[in-house]
């Protein structure tokens, strides 16, 4: 399976000031995957040692962070004797071994000649007990679900990638229909790592939705684990109600739609678990379209959105004839899923700074807005060939940005104030800069 954050991956094992790099991601998004893949491929061995597998090594940091004797007791448990520059050490669920994330400042200080990579819960690694966090010791790379393009690769239609990432337009075009159809599949399916390599095989979508529940499970079962049992439940309420607040004409995050009464000092701290979890996106409003956006954002505004759009589907139950053939019951929530599924595939992007825009009165409203190369570009997502986009007209009249975007099923076209980009093709809309 091949994704996109091989090269970073490669870069970080070329990099003279490498440091102990932690893989940041949600449960199921192919983490251990990747570093055994990485470490078969691109070094000479490797040891694999799972800190919640493997009960014998999880006071392996306790007593002290000699890394001789840490070394001493690697090579004794696995059989393999790590090699400065030819040996990756992969440390697995790295939360289970206390004081283990405390260890990597040791390794980049005393050991730096040695290649080290962790990855484990985000829950666990962001509040783990007793653990001092290595600030500026190690490196951090994210990982998200497949992205439509790797989804592509996945189902060996990387001819199709080829033309996006050529921007050969006339061609896209010309294949239009296939590209929906993938895409549509894709809606369904998402990009969890054991969905798609299971549907690659088997074309069953029956398949694909036990899967998808099985995940959801798992994630429930993860906040009984590591959340303080009083603020379980509100981290299910804020969980379990991101479909019905996407499906609303306006997304923005209501709380009073949780319970009545609802207050942000009730559910913030559940909705920070969910988001330091990798579980939800979190999007916030910008008062103004202005550089750095971050410097304009109001935290009390915001939409949420999940971490995969085939697990908004799950969620919701949809089955998928409703999806690969369209049913007018279906269009409301349409608009949902489209811009989950827009902002998952640009969110992979470090390059991005993502906000959106309301006017004060609210009476127009832009789904995304951009930061790029000193840039702010406004997105405006649509889930048909609908041509309109009477908010984005008035953002443009208003701020004048030097590119303003409509995605939708339609081609690809460039007008005197805006540029269609098809939703299938929306990975290249950087590109477009």
């Amino acid at each position: 399976m091949k994704r996109a954050i091989w090269s970073a991956l490669k870069d970080w094992k070329q990099d003279t000031r490498r440091k102990p790099l932690i893989l940041r991601g949600a449960r199921q998004v192919g983490k251990t995957w990747l570093m055994k893949e990485f470490a078969r491929l691109a070094y000479d061995n490797f040891v694999y040692i799972n800190f919640e597998e493997h009960q014998l090594m999880k006071d392996l940091f306790v007593n002290d962070f000699d890394i001789s004797r840490i070394l001493l007791a690697i090579h004794t448990f696995t059989g393999v004797k790590p090699d400065p520059g030819k040996t990756l050490i992969i440390f697995d669920e790295i939360q289970e071994a206390e004081r283990g994330l405390t260890s990597l400042k040791y390794f980049y200080e005393n050991a730096p000649e040695y290649h080290v990579i962790t990855a484990g819960s985000l829950l666990g690694i962001a509040l783990h007990p007793n653990t001092s966090f290595p600030v500026g010791k190690v490196d951090f790379l994210d990982l998200y679900p497949l992205t439509f393009i790797e989804f592509l690769e996945a189902m060996d239609e990387s001819r199709f990638v080829n033309l996006i990432q050529q921007q050969d337009w006339k061609m896209i075009a010309l294949f239009k229909t296939k590209y929906i159809n993938l895409l549509k599949q894709y809606y369904y399916i998402g990009g969890m790592p054991e969905a798609v390599a299971d549907f690659v095989k088997s074309h069953d979508f029956n398949e694909v939705r036990k899967i998808q529940q099985k995940i959801l499970f798992t994630y429930e079962q993860d906040f009984s684990k590591h959340a303080p049992f009083d603020i379980v439940p509100r981290i299910r309420m804020v969980w379990n109600a991101i479909p019905s607040q996407l499906a609303k004409e306006n997304r923005k995050f209501i709380y009073g739609l949780l319970k009545q009464g609802a207050r942000a000092k009730d559910f913030e701290l559940a909705i920070a678990w969910l988001k330091d979890c990798g579980l939800l996106h979190k999007v916030n409003r910008v008062s103004k379209p202005a550089l750095p956006l971050k410097a304009y954002e109001d935290f009390s505004t915001f939409k949420l959105f999940l971490v995969d759009v085939g697990l908004l589907v799950a969620m919701t139950s949809l089955d998928e004839k409703v999806l690969l053939e369209g049913n007018r019951i279906f269009e409301e929530f349409k608009g949902a899923l489209t811009e989950q599924y827009a902002l998952q595939q640009l969110i992979t992007d470090t390059n991005l700074n993502i906000a959106y825009w309301s006017s004060e009165r609210s009476d127009a409203e832009v789904d995304l807005l951009l930061q790029c190369k000193n840039e702010i570009i406004p997105v405006e997502v649509k889930a048909a060939e609908n041509l309109h986009a009477k908010s984005l007209r008035m953002f443009v009249q208003k701020n004048r940005p030097s590119l303003a975007v409509r995605t939708s099923m339609s081609d690809f076209r460039k007008e005197d104030w805006l540029t269609n980009v098809p939703l299938y093709a929306i990975s290249s809309l950087p590109g477009l800069l």
